[in-house]
């Protein structure tokens, strides 16, 4: 969903003990116990798990020289006690109608997420997940590998996988280093993303560096060997490799412009047209417009050219125009987004969460050739003081597609969301969306009723 070569190969030295696990002092002993865990993780390669165990064994080293190997021992007892276990469940009925097929999608799938982070130890910390996917009844949709073509896709294929496997490094001022299999959110995930919509989410093997020195500001790198994707080990799609850089750098201070930049560097192998270099800049101003009510104005803009093995010759932009006006509980948003096209190909965001956006039916999950505008409109409303119902969070979205080039009408979609809070680790979610296609994109609605446990 570590630094994966493509190739098996086994963690550590040749006889297969992990960096540290030879040396008798008790300050390694917690390095070896989390070498043990990456050599037990299957998907873990051993560039990552060798760099992690390594710099692990020379801090800890240092630092367990200095307390002692008894005060040493008693510390990392208290961080691996002193963690939090991770609890998410989730079971979902979800029912798809879509044109040119003939059978109706009805898929009862869940989803049982559990693991363990610990505490910290000198500074380091650990944390490993694991996903149990399965349906339940008949299987009466297209997961993406279960050759089930007339059926519309519903992408929750069954899985019994690692999901996260890290190890976070906080020693340094006003910084955090993560190794390993982890979760990647930057920004609104327009470009970045889990993809946690789904049942099987979207993770990285990568290396990142995140840091806060300068007042307000956050600087982000992460540089990512694989793409754990959406769609589970066994399937053709379930990876991109290759030598992928994420920067991103955002300002948040007192003043009223909040600045986002960000150079998205993909080499996706298994997708060489979809390996693209992105620069872009995102702001956001927010004005008192009246008392208790604000009006927020967010622009952003991105260039993508081709990179690394890309076969095509790409100059294509991105841009982004939103209001939103909110009062109390309630906002109403009105946007403009546009996918350039160079008459070929489309702007694209392959690593992005894209269920998030042009509409929750996924008409376009992948940007037509002759790109993508989307004018929307979007309310919310949250309420509260209803019995056994912590908050009810109500939304609807009206969006209208057309292409970049040519102005060709592609539809027009209609979402609503209801989302009950019950309480601080459990909800209930029913969502709707009806996708309007014309000109060659299918006509398609779609229903989900979700229930989440999260600890």
């Amino acid at each position: 969903m570590g630094f994966d070569t493509g190739h098996p190969v086994n963690v550590g030295s040749d006889n297969g003990v992990c960096f540290g696990e030879r040396s008798s002092s008790k300050r390694f002993f917690m390095v070896r116990g989390w070498c043990r865990l990456v050599k037990d993780g299957r998907r873990m390669r051993s560039y990552q798990s060798k760099r992690a165990c390594l710099v692990a064994a020379l801090v800890i080293s240092a630092a367990g020289a200095a307390s002692g190997p008894a005060q040493a021992e008693e510390g990392f007892t208290e961080a691996l006690l002193g963690g939090k276990p991770i609890i998410d469940l989730r079971l979902r009925y979800e029912h798809v109608e879509q044109d040119g097929l003939p059978n109706n999608a009805n898929a009862y799938t869940g989803r049982a997420r559990l693991g363990y982070e610990t505490g910290s130890f000198y500074g380091f910390s650990a944390l490993a997940d694991f996903d149990l996917i399965g349906h339940v009844g008949p299987e009466d949709y297209n997961d993406s590998i279960n050759g089930r073509t007339t059926y519309p896709v519903v992408p929750d294929a069954g899985a019994a996988e690692l999901n996260r496997l890290q190890i976070a490094y906080t020693g340094l001022p006003d910084t955090t280093v993560t190794v390993g299999r982890q979760r990647i959110i930057l920004g609104n995930a327009r470009f970045v993303g889990n993809v946690g919509w789904r049942q099987n989410e979207q993770t990285f093997d990568a290396f990142r560096v995140v840091n806060t020195s300068l007042p307000d500001t956050t600087l982000g790198y992460a540089y990512v060997n694989r793409v754990n994707r959406i769609f589970g080990e066994n399937s053709p799609a379930a990876r991109f490799r290759g030598d992928t850089h994420l920067f991103n750098v955002d300002y948040a201070g007192p003043g009223v412009v909040t600045i986002g930049g960000y150079a998205y560097l993909l080499d996706l192998n298994e997708a060489p047209a979809l390996s693209t270099a992105t620069y872009g800049v995102r702001l956001s101003a927010p004005f008192d417009i009246a008392e208790g009510t604000k009006l927020t104005l967010t622009g952003e803009y991105a260039h993508q050219i081709d990179r690394a093995g890309n076969p095509l010759s790409l100059d294509l932009d991105y841009y982004l125009a939103e209001a939103t006006v909110a009062h109390g509980a309630a906002s109403l948003t009105a946007g403009y987004e546009r996918l350039g096209s160079d008459g070929t190909t489309g702007f694209s965001t392959p690593l992005a969460t894209l269920h998030a956006f042009n509409g929750w039916a996924d008409a376009f999950l992948a940007t037509p050739a002759a790109g993508l505008e989307d004018i929307y409109v979007a309310a919310s409303y949250a309420l509260t003081g209803i019995p056994m119902v912590s908050k009810l969070m109500l939304g609807v979205a009206y969006h209208e597609f057309s292409s970049d080039k040519g102005g060709v009408d592609f539809g027009n979609e209609f979402d609503v969301v209801a989302n009950f809070i019950l309480t601080s680790r459990l909800s209930f979610n029913v969502k709707y969306a009806s996708f309007d296609g014309k000109n060659g994109f299918a006509d398609r609605d779609k229903t989900w009723i979700s229930v989440t446990y999260a600890y």
